[in-house]
C-alpha cells in the first residue's frame, strides 16, 4: 500500500515520528522498538537509527506500507 506524508513548516521529521504520525504504531515506544529490531526500511535500506531525519524525496517502508514524504511549499488558499 501506498501512502504519503507532507512536511509542512519543517525541514524533516524524525523516523519514529512519522510511524506515530502515520498510525502506523499506537506509540513513540512501539516505534522505537520496532526501528530496533530493523523493521522499518529508508530507501530501500534497514533503517536503525530512531531520530533518523526524513526528508522529502524519502521513502519508508513498513509493514507493507511505503510512505513518501513530500514537502509543502506554498499552502495558501485562493
Amino acid at each position: 500500500m501506498q501512502r504519503e506524508f507532507y512536511l509542512k513548516n519543517s525541514e524533516y521529521i524524525a523516523l519514529n515520528d512519522l510511524l506515530k504520525a502515520m498510525h502506523l504504531v499506537g506509540t513513540g515506544g512501539e516505534a522505537n522498538i520496532r526501528i530496533s529490531n530493523g523493521e522499518v526500511l529508508l530507501n530501500g535500506e534497514v533503517e536503525t537509527q530512531k531520530r533518523k531525519k526524513i526528508r522529502p524525496g524519502d521513502h519508508v517502508e513498513f509493514n507493507e506500507i511505503r510512505i513518501t514524504v513530500y514537502r509543502i511549499i506554498n499552502s495558501s488558499v485562493f
